[in-house]
């Protein structure tokens, strides 16, 4: 396994430095999905800035031995002395008493960490620290510091309005996956487009960056590390799914299907083999978890019945398209041919997935850089039974609409395609008003002297319709948005 350096989350560490240099009782709710890096963010806390803290993480065991693990924890940051074997507090009420008293002069930070073990396992344990918190604890010096992996039950346990906790907290921290940009300093001799590859496989997940080799190529740490019946491979996803659902069979029907490209419910139900009456609430439950979203056409405004769906995490779409149905053929060995067929299809995954969506994200980022003239209000894409629009951009009141095209191909692109996007644009307009375009162009390898061209007369040519006039268009190739995405990206 790689031992990679800490990379990024400068807001997230400077959050919580704040919340700790405050002068009152504070508690922090972090959350975000498994392997996002919670564990580690907090050590790293501790081990730079040093402060007074005890880091206690709860284990899947039973009531009693929880209570005396956290109350030998306490003993032990108290005294010098050795922790007695059979000690515990009576109960955690008793346990919390404590800490307002470890509290009560001196800054201290307290991190439960894996509380949803907890929570599991001592059902009252919520109630109780809402008790103690009210009565005693918020008038001490604690920094309290609450995580847990199981999203669900922490949306369910500690986030929610019926939760116990539910308005104790002072501040929530919701972590989220690492920016493209945190590839650099975990893979600084990979190429881009094996960064981008990267990004496509595992998204902003640093856990599972960490499994693989920043000094082997990139098709090894694939066969070594995904093609070997590792827990990516074999336990990460129904890890994950278990997390919200307990019988998750139909579940991985349906992101079977969404990962080849079946995009609606009816769609979905054919290609999983179930009734188009009982596919929605599957598809509701999968849009709670946040690991499937449901897009519309940028363009569109109100109810539509034209959303697609899309697995929005990266790993399990790569996973229920390349590797779930191949782990019979992988448990044998057969890793060559498997990485065979990942290799061939991978090109047309990522500029379906990975290469879209950055180009959006830098379509995002680039408003009010004064590098193009139109700020958007939303950004997405778009399509309809006369086109498709891979990345664009929409301001209804200013009426400026940004279209682009985004290719993932190993050759640069000519003019052919950039004249393709533009011929498109009666077909995507809104239908209200005159709208002022603008174009882009996304190219992983660059583009052709006739695309340049195209785009150094662009202003003499004038184009537009009806309903629409041209303003500019400007192109884009990967190491230029690469170097963009890292200068604008905290």
């Amino acid at each position: 396994m790689n031992i990679s350096p800490f990379v990024g989350r400068k807001n997230e560490l400077n959050h919580i430095q704040s919340e700790w240099q405050n002068t009152q009782a504070r508690m922090l709710i972090l959350y975000g999905r498994r392997r996002i890096g919670k564990t580690r963010l907090i050590t790293h806390w501790i081990n730079t800035k040093s402060p007074r803290a005890l880091y206690w993480v709860a284990e899947p065991t039973s009531p009693v031995e929880q209570l005396r693990s956290f109350s030998q924890a306490l003993f032990g940051f108290e005294s010098s002395a050795p922790v007695p074997d059979n000690f515990s507090y009576a109960s955690w009420k008793q346990a919390f008493e404590q800490v307002a008293r470890m509290a009560k002069h001196e800054r201290f930070t307290l991190i439960l960490d894996e509380f949803t073990y907890l929570i599991a396992l001592e059902k009252g344990l919520s109630g109780i620290l809402q008790n103690a918190w009210d009565h005693s604890l918020k008038s001490t010096n604690l920094f309290l510091i609450i995580s847990g992996s199981h999203l669900g039950m922490m949306e369910r346990e500690v986030l929610s309005y019926q939760a116990p906790l539910y308005g104790r907290a002072t501040t929530r921290l919701h972590l989220r996956p690492l920016p493209f940009k945190a590839t650099k300093g975990f893979f600084p001799k990979f190429k881009t487009d094996e960064r981008v590859a990267l990004y496509a496989i595992f998204g902003g997940v640093p856990a599972y960056w960490e499994q693989f080799s920043p000094s082997v190529s990139l098709d090894k740490n694939i066969k070594e590390h995904l093609l070997s019946g590792t827990y990516l491979s074999e336990d990460e996803p129904r890890l994950l799914l278990q997390d919200f659902v307990s019988e998750i069979h139909n579940y991985v029907a349906i992101l079977h299907a969404i990962a080849n490209g079946h995009r609606t419910p009816r769609d979905m139900a054919r290609a999983a083999g179930m009734n188009d009456r009982h596919i929605s609430m599957y598809v509701k439950n999968l849009l709670q978890t946040g690991f499937v979203e449901r897009r519309i056409p940028v363009t569109t405004r109100g109810a539509t019945r034209r959303g697609r769906h899309y697995i929005s995490d990266p790993y399990l779409r790569f996973y229920y398209r390349f590797l779930s149905r191949r782990q019979a053929q992988l448990a044998l060995g057969v890793q060559n041919q498997a990485l065979a067929e990942i290799k061939k299809h991978l090109i047309d995954f990522i500029s379906t997935h990975t290469w879209e969506e950055l180009s959006r994200e830098w379509l995002l980022r680039v408003s009010g850089k004064g590098i193009i003239p139109f700020l958007p209000d939303q950004v997405g894409s778009i399509w309809n039974k006369e086109a498709q629009i891979d990345v664009a951009g929409v301001n209804f009141m200013n009426k400026t609409l940004i279209l682009g095209e985004s290719k993932w191909g190993r050759y640069p692109v000519g003019a052919d395609v950039l004249k393709a996007l533009i011929e498109k644009t009666d077909k995507v307009l809104p239908h209200e008003g005159k709208w002022r375009v603008y174009f882009l162009g996304f190219s992983r390898s660059g583009w052709k002297q006739s695309a340049l061209d195209f785009v150094r007369d662009f202003s003499t040519q004038k184009l537009g319709g009806k309903k629409w006039q041209a303003t500019g268009i400007l192109l884009r190739d990967l190491n230029e948005l690469d170097k963009e995405l890292s200068e604008w990206t905290e």
